[in-house]
């Protein structure tokens, strides 16, 4: 019979993966050892190498081995036809995204102009593989998803409170573990997940266009900007992919500059690398 995970044991293990993740994104050229990373994450090699898996969802050496930018540079021109076709789809329905059945509401832009007046959200700060995440919920679905590290969580409360100057915030962390565990779980959940966009109506096109990015693809900003017909547009594309709320499930980590280099993210590079390496990864392990 397996060991069933406590939440506090969860939450030891997501604070060493974690550790390891940001030390591999950022020595990967190094092609650290296991024993290395182990280090790092306070564990024997033996049950680092367990517990990486299990989180994950890859082995330390294959995160590694995709941490680097060809995969995405051989992805671009694929990515950016699997998002021809997402586009042409249609955006109304629900969206699939890491195994995830999003199901998608945007804020109307009377709401936004008052800036969340009315708007109760409820937060709370979890541990998960890419250090600890600020969760951030409506009644109708997540709203906010933030990364950070240990000591930056009021800063990282800060700037997405700021985003809605107007809305009431509640710390209710009983209610959006339940939402981290189902983002983050080796085995995804069947139930949806309600995505509540709050931006203007320009960024909520931009997020929608994140949204039909394929787990494993990538694109461009000016890919982007021309299949929502703005060609001209690439640096207000690029300006609202940062503005991204909810990042992980609206993918903005997907999108590379046109020559396919990685350019600014607004939680760290590593952390943007290292979102590309474990999608790689366990696309290539699901192959």
């Amino acid at each position: 019979m397996s060991k069933t995970i406590t939440p506090d044991e969860a939450g030891s293990d997501y604070r060493r993966v974690g550790r390891a993740i940001r030390f591999l994104a950022e020595h990967y050229i190094d092609q650290p050892s296991l024993d290395d990373a182990a280090g790092v994450a306070g564990l024997s090699p033996f049950h680092f190498q367990r517990v990486f898996s299990r989180y994950v969802g890859v082995s330390p050496k294959s995160f590694v081995g995709h941490l680097t930018l060809g995969h995405a540079k051989r992805g671009l021109q694929a990515g950016a036809s699997v998002l021809d076709a997402a586009l042409d789809a249609g955006l109304s329905g629900p969206s699939r995204l890491h195994d995830l059945c999003l199901k998608i509401e945007a804020m109307t832009p009377g709401d936004y102009a008052r800036g969340g007046e009315g708007l109760a959200i409820d937060f709370g700060f979890h541990d998960c593989p890419f250090g600890i995440a600020l969760l951030m919920a409506t009644d109708k679905g997540v709203c906010g998803l933030a990364f950070g590290d240990e000591g930056e969580e009021q800063e990282m409360l800060d700037d997405m409170m700021a985003r809605w100057p107007r809305a009431q915030f509640h710390e209710e962390a009983r209610r959006t573990a339940m939402l981290v565990k189902q983002i983050f779980a080796a085995t995804p959940d069947s139930a949806p997940v309600g995505l509540h966009l709050l931006g203007t109506p320009w960024q909520i096109k931009v997020w929608q266009a994140l949204l039909a990015i394929p787990q494993g693809k990538v694109t461009t900003y000016r890919t982007i900007a021309e299949k929502i017909d703005a060609a001209k547009a690439s640096r207000a594309v690029g300006t609202a992919v940062g503005r991204n709320p909810i990042s992980w499930l609206i993918p903005c980590h997907r999108v590379l500059g046109s020559d396919g280099a990685l350019h600014g993210y607004h939680w760290g590079l590593p952390r943007k690398r290292a979102m590309l390496a474990v999608e790689a990864a366990r696309m290539e392990r699901a192959a």
